[in-house]
């Protein structure tokens, strides 16, 4: 792990650092939190945090929510993965991790197990936004670090890792608008209802259509799924017939099969990472398809690990992290770099944050597979 300059806290504070050392409403001291290129503050006003250090090796769990498709599995072995590389594995005593499905009440059970079996750290996938107050202040009077990331909670009293879901809407709604004009039907198939991702991801994509009174949006629920999405897709064709544009959170590669099964007209796409969406756009760019794939990647799990160890050795970090989104159109494909034809549809083809220093390969998370 990269190191940084530290923010001391002394004198007769020094006892309380056990849960939670140091928040400063300010980015005056930004520069020097730990690996500013990768956790950069959510907004000006981000508070920093730091927690005392405390020696190696680390004892960390992983508490995860849903893990009913492709994206969590390979955000768990992402975890894994990354755990293993030597220069991490060397922090690590233990890694934990359990699934909990989409049952709040297991996850703040599980949670609770882990922060009274004497966890360093424990990394939240969560089920829902709110109800966490609770083990929140759990984990401080224990001196434990929980750290959500991707799906996280609403609270500033822990840090958290993300990707802006709000701008990776808009991100997607801007290229659809760029590609198709200011008039038509975009097809907006969205994921597991209650998350703060689906809530953000759906908020930037209406910010934008909302400027042009032209476009229509339909919503439809694909439960980040490629058997859900095609189905629901499939339904909107059958009720709603063409559409302009579409956007899919995750199951885009489920989605476009049902435009192309449909025998419709192939239209742009802002989706997801997933490698056969990139395969259907090498395959059929030719015809029509035009996508933006932007990635919520699977191994935001591998940057909330490093971000935990991190903390863990009393570095600084935003009380809310900003990681950079990776994405390529469909005019920057690369077999073997960027999407991979012989790896499965469901996998998800960005396997690293390099802004993070976080690189994981094809091989590191599919064993002998060859891509």
């Amino acid at each position: 792990m990269r190191t940084s300059s530290r923010i001391k806290v002394g004198g007769t504070a020094a006892a309380a650092v056990l849960a939670i050392s140091l928040t400063i409403a300010s980015t005056a001291f930004a520069a020097s939190t730990y690996d500013p290129q990768c956790f950069k503050p959510w907004s000006p006003d981000t508070a920093i945090m730091q927690f005392k250090s405390k020696p190696p090796p680390y004892r960390i769990a992983l508490v995860n929510g849903y893990v009913g498709n492709s994206w969590r599995l390979q955000m768990i072995e992402s975890l894994r993965a990354y755990a293993k590389q030597p220069e991490v594995a060397k922090y690590i005593k233990e890694l934990k991790i359990v699934s909990v499905g989409n049952d709040e009440s297991a996850q703040l059970a599980s949670i609770e197990n882990f922060i009274n079996q004497g966890y360093d750290a424990i990394l939240i996938e969560a089920v829902s936004t709110k109800g966490y107050d609770r083990v929140i202040r759990e984990a401080k009077r224990a001196g434990v670090i929980l750290l959500p990331y991707d799906v996280i909670v609403d609270s500033n009293q822990v840090p958290m890792i993300n990707e802006d879901q709000v701008e990776l809407g808009k991100m997607w709604a801007n290229w659809v608008v760029q590609e198709m004009g200011t008039k038509g039907r975009v097809l907006e198939i969205r994921g597991i209802e209650g998350t703060s991702v689906d809530r953000d991801i759906h908020a930037g994509v209406q910010s934008v259509f909302k400027n042009y009174p032209e476009i229509k949006t339909i919503d439809v629920d694909g439960k980040w799924d490629d058997g859900t999405s095609e189905k629901a897709v499939a339904d909107a064709i059958s009720v709603y017939g063409h559409f302009d544009g579409m956007i899919e959170q995750a199951g885009t590669t489920g989605a476009v099969r049902a435009l192309i099964d449909a025998h419709q007209p192939l239209i742009p796409v802002g989706g997801e990472g997933e490698n056969g969406f990139r395969k259907e756009m090498a395959e059929y760019a030719s015809k029509g398809l035009r996508g933006l794939s932007a990635e919520q990647a699977p191994a935001l799990s591998a940057v909330a690990l490093k971000a935990a160890i991190a903390l863990l050795q009393g570095e600084s970090l935003p009380q809310m992290s900003r990681v950079p989104v990776p994405y390529i159109t469909y005019k920057q494909l690369k077999p073997g770099v960027n999407y991979f034809p012989n790896l499965p549809d469901n996998f998800f083809a960005e396997t690293s944050v390099k802004a993070c220093d976080v690189v994981l390969t094809p091989q590191e998370l599919f064993g002998s597979q060859k891509n």
